[in-house]
């Protein structure tokens, strides 16, 4: 049974999407475990039960082994952030999203396809080149000029060290736009997003996050859109499958969104406009006015609405920061004296959106970028708390620097 609360997104997919329903899914991590017995058996079946005579009491009690019990299912999510105020060294990286990212690597066995816009980890360069080395298929998408084009700066040829080892790499074809998004599959079982770029920045100092997901059929929605850019089918005409890109795993509707095909913000602007209670975001950039005034309105009909944005960005005369500040919408600039990167919005403590994608115009009709939505609170619940870590960081506004007149 779906639960109560993912309706509302389960309703918004139907709707928006009128989709075609894929399987649902069967995999191992969703399996739950078989129903209990009332017969009582003895282990092995030709043991001869121990009778134990209690203190002070004719009555055999029948001493028999207790029944094993089966272990609980494997979690089909994990979610990670980066945590820039305790892990600045990249050469010590135990414990961060670089260290869970190579065991992904290193554990993998027939595929890597990885969409990303940039890359400077050596670690995470050998990694690969070894999984390459024992026949796994690795081949990656990046931008022209943040990726390829940038390859041969100080600090950078990584790209050039998969390469070498005859690990194929592909560019965006030169286009103006960005190939902006930032996922891995592993073996078509795994998938991995979130807002971090894999760099000593996006890792070690900049505040973002991760979800790897556990799921063939989450896998099989960014494995088409892969091969979409692996083959050059780029920006605004590529073609969208977003009546396909959704599924249901142990409850947790997810869809998938592709811009620019998919036209993800004004879907992101109708899950705002049924918010109920509340809506939280962060926000690297976030310059999109009629989803900003979507949030507007919400707070004005009595939901709370609060976000925060990356200092520097939400400086330009583009922003919108300044419109929810003279809106009475409670704001701040982040406290990261590098970046806050994070691309994320919660919607009544159990709606998650996620990934590469900034809430500009650009980035949703011509960018390539990638967006996930997820129905669940547990998963909220952490997105929450980082939220309240990084608004408690953040500073609030002069008005001295943003009058309203």
């Amino acid at each position: 049974m779906i639960p109560k609360r993912a309706g509302l997104i389960l309703a918004f997919i139907l709707a928006a999407c009128a989709p075609i329903p894929l399987p649902l899914p069967s995999d191992p991590f969703t399996q739950s475990p078989l129903p209990p017995t009332d017969t009582v058996t003895v282990s092995p079946p030709t043991e001869t039960p121990t009778i134990v005579v209690q203190p002070e009491t004719s009555t055999p009690v029948v001493d028999v082994p207790p029944t094993p019990t089966a272990p609980a299912a494997p979690r089909w999510w994990d979610v990670y952030f980066t945590d820039p105020l305790t892990m600045k060294d990249p050469a010590n990286p135990a414990g961060s999203i670089e260290e869970k990212l190579i065991a992904l690597i290193g554990a993998a066995q027939t595929s890597i396809h990885i969409a990303s816009f940039e890359f400077n980890l050596p670690r995470v360069a050998q990694a690969l080149v070894a999984a390459h080395n024992r026949g796994v298929d690795v081949r990656w998408v990046t931008d022209d000029e943040n990726g390829l084009g940038i390859d041969a700066q100080p600090g950078r040829g990584q790209f050039a060290v998969l390469t070498a080892a005859g690990i194929e790499v592909k560019d965006d074809a030169g286009r103006t736009a960005l190939m902006h998004s930032k996922f891995w599959i592993f073996d078509q079982q795994i998938l991995w997003t979130g807002s971090t770029n894999i760099t000593v920045n996006g890792i070690y100092k900049q505040n973002n996050n991760v979800i790897a997901i556990h799921s063939p059929e989450v896998a099989l929605i960014y494995e088409r859109e892969w091969q979409e850019l692996w083959t050059a089918q780029l920006g605004p005409r590529a073609p969208s499958t977003v009546n396909q890109q959704w599924t249901i795993l142990d409850g947790t509707p997810i869809q998938v969104l592709f811009s620019a095909e998919d036209h993800v913000v004004s879907q992101l602007i109708a899950l705002v406009n049924d918010a109920q209670t509340s809506i939280r975001f962060l926000a690297f950039s976030f310059t999109d006015y009629p989803l900003a005034k979507s949030m507007i309105d919400r707070a004005a009909a009595g939901v709370d609405v609060q976000g925060v944005y990356e200092t520097f960005s939400s400086n330009s005369p583009s922003s919108e920061l300044k419109t929810f500040f003279c809106a009475n919408v409670p704001v701040r600039q982040d406290g990261n004296s590098s970046f806050l990167h994070d691309k994320i919005i919660i919607i009544d403590n159990s709606i998650v959106v996620t990934g590469s994608l900034n809430y500009s115009s650009s980035a949703d009709d011509a960018n390539e970028e990638n967006v996930i939505i997820l129905d669940n609170a547990e998963i909220a619940a952490l997105y929450l708390k980082e939220y309240e870590n990084l608004w408690n960081q953040a500073h609030e506004l002069n008005p001295a620097e943003f009058p309203c007149q």
